[in-house]
């Protein structure tokens, strides 16, 4: 069974290394929070949210089609290898969307697909970056008065550091909460929801010990120029939309989540887009991800039945 559980595995370590970087990429590149801090602090409530709040999520992706140990390791497989290529490229890639095109890859070949947890999920792609702009203004406008009514500047720097831990903790909670399903979904009826959601939170949590350290030091340039304080509040618009659907039950993706909060924050600030071709990226994702998955499944499937006669 381990060995059907190492793409998995595989998958969670990446996620991790790569999607840290939404929570505490900016207050680490800006010397806010040590990274060493940043890395503990999120392994172990991504561990916790996985843990008490990643049940749904699961549930959902293991009922999108029915998938055995070896179609589920595939699909695993095959949405690891489109993250990575397509990282590898600069090309926008979430790990929800791979999943998903992957696990429908196997249910149309294997004739059953659930359309309608499919369309529940599209909407939510849809609604993603949406609800992190919304999110992310909101929670300007409201934080920002009592912010604002601090004099010293000592006083607000110790403000955001330590707002900064917490907030962190809430959007690494919610991060566990909302992509463990994407690591270990498909495995839920072959190990059980609670294994799946421990294995999935773990290989997430080692991924950011191990491997983030890049992701965070080289955070892109900000979609809208945000000072520190705003910054913090996108990384809350983002946590509060991902934690949302962590309790609806559908994965979505973190990283269109912060652009969203960061647009939103941005907004709010009196700031404006300053590169509009991001909303282009994020539509061209929510297509290019599930297929060029489906498409990678589908290959690595037909190889395992047809070339090697391995009954799926």
């Amino acid at each position: 069974m381990f060995f059907y559980l190492l793409p998995a595995i595989f998958f969670g370590w990446s996620l991790g290394a790569n999607d840290a970087a939404n929570i505490f990429g900016t207050a680490v590149s800006n010397r806010v929070v040590k990274y060493r801090i940043a890395t503990i602090i999120s392994a172990i409530f991504i561990l916790i949210g996985a843990i008490l709040g990643g049940a749904k999520g699961i549930e959902t992706i293991s009922n999108v089609t029915s998938q055995s140990l070896l179609s589920g390791s595939i699909s695993v497989l095959s949405a690891a290898i489109t993250v990575t290529v397509m990282t590898y490229f600069g090309v926008p890639v979430s790990s929800s969307q791979a999943i998903v095109g992957s696990i429908m890859a196997v249910g149309l070949i294997e004739g059953g697909v659930n359309w309608g947890i499919i369309t529940k999920l599209v909407l939510a792609w849809v609604g993603t970056p949406i609800g992190g702009a919304i999110f992310g203004y909101l929670s300007y406008i409201i934080l920002s008065i009592p912010f604002n009514k601090i004099k010293s500047i000592y006083v607000k720097e110790r403000v955001v550091q330590i707002a900064t831990l917490v907030i962190g903790a809430y959007g690494a909670y919610s991060l566990g909460a909302n992509n463990v399903a994407n690591i270990t979904g498909v495995f839920a009826s072959s190990i059980g929801v609670s294994m799946a959601a421990l294995i999935g939170g773990l290989a997430i949590s080692f991924g950011v010990l191990t491997y983030s350290y890049k992701v965070m030091m080289t955070v892109g340039k900000q979609i809208i120029e945000l000072d520190y304080f705003s910054a913090l509040i996108a990384v809350l618009g983002e946590s509060i939309t991902v934690w949302i659907y962590a309790l609806l039950g559908i994965p979505v993706s973190t990283s269109q989540a912060i652009v969203g909060a960061v647009i939103g924050a941005g907004y709010a600030r009196g700031s404006r887009l300053a590169n509009k071709k991001v909303l282009l990226k994020i539509v061209v994702a929510w297509v290019n991800t599930p297929v060029s998955a489906g498409l990678i499944t589908s290959l690595i499937y037909f190889l395992f039945k047809v070339v090697f006669k391995i009954n799926i």
